[in-house]
């Protein structure tokens, strides 16, 4: 009975896409139906849940160099889509109004349509960073605010493509490229290691351009609440459901990040230095002082003995190789 219901659910939703489609896309990767990207975020949730307990009992993996060449890959992808979002119409003649999708097969409109698949195969590429995070150990990275974001968006976006390729919900994707364009850029500088941190000041203002971005995107659509204007409502509520989600979640980090941390360090009491404790073995030997002997104005100066430049050379190598290891 159960599987009956389920598989007449499946049809409809099979009949619906069939009549309100974009014919556009069809062919295009991952486009005929929802099921494969489907089926993709589920295997990307067991990776979640499992991932973690089969690195548990390992050593994380060292994974700068595949970090450098991936993040610096998302920049070029990102900053791809910026420019191709202002061509297909941001920057190309889209207003901030009632702006409906161009369903025609014009240049700029095609762009359009291509750019928005681009954007929504993104979000698969991006799953890399969670399973980046599992091999690495870093367990307080996956968030639920992470999880969430990389979960919802391939689904949100494989109903944008399908039948809004365009038009006035493309706006927070236009904005989002251009955040993710500045966060790659970010996470790629930091896999270079502890040596590139004092260029990387900027690290907080980073959740502060998503919540202006998802600010800025609930103000866009808000507009439609008093005007006529023929795009799809359905669309509408979607970007603004999960666009005021991402604000609430984006909102609390930046609180628990930033603003409690800072009232946490400011409220404790600074701390009495304690005696410092010596061990006796590792006191230096006291030797009896030796008066060195007079020397003449004339005398040469003391060059070092190879064992000193030996040991400078040392500590030249320990502090080069220093610098070189990622957190």
């Amino acid at each position: 009975m159960m599987a009956q219901i389920i598989m007449e659910y499946i049809q409809r939703w099979d009949q619906l896409v069939e009549e309100y489609k974009d014919p556009r896309a069809d062919g295009w990767l991952l486009m005929d139906s929802a099921w494969p990207g489907s089926f993709m975020v589920l295997a990307y949730l067991v990776i979640v849940w499992v991932g973690p307990k089969l690195m548990e009992k390992r050593q994380p993996f060292q994974l700068r160099e595949v970090l450098i060449v991936y993040n610096f890959a998302m920049v070029l992808l990102s900053l791809y889509m910026v420019v191709q979002f202002g061509r297909g119409g941001w920057l190309n003649g889209y207003t901030l109004g009632c702006q409906l999708v161009d369903y025609s097969n014009s240049p700029k409109a095609m762009i359009m349509l291509k750019v928005c698949w681009w954007f929504y195969f993104s979000k698969f590429i991006e799953m890399w960073d969670t399973f980046f995070f599992i091999l690495r150990k870093k367990k307080s990275q996956i968030s639920f605010l992470h999880v969430f974001h990389h979960s919802i968006m391939p689904f949100t976006w494989w109903v944008g493509v399908r039948f809004s390729g365009g038009g006035l919900g493309t706006f927070h994707a236009f904005l989002n490229s251009f955040i993710h364009f500045l966060m790659y850029t970010y996470y790629g500088l930091a896999a270079f290691g502890p040596k590139m941190q004092k260029y990387l000041w900027w690290k907080k203002y980073m959740t502060k351009m998503q919540l202006i971005q998802f600010t800025v995107v609930l103000i866009h659509l808000s507009q439609l609440l008093f005007i006529d204007c023929a795009y799809p409502s359905i669309f509408v509520w979607i970007v603004g459901s999960y666009g005021f989600a991402f604000l609430v979640l984006f909102l609390n980090f930046y609180m628990q990040a930033y603003i409690r941390k800072g009232q946490m360090a400011a409220s404790q009491p600074p701390r009495a230095r304690s005696p410092r404790m010596v061990n006796p073995r590792s006191r230096p030997t006291v030797r009896p002082t030796v008066r060195p002997m007079a020397m003449p104005e004339t005398a040469p100066r003391r060059i070092p003995t190879a064992t000193a430049i030996i040991n400078w050379i040392d500590v030249c190598f320990e502090l080069v190789l220093g610098v070189q290891d990622i957190s």
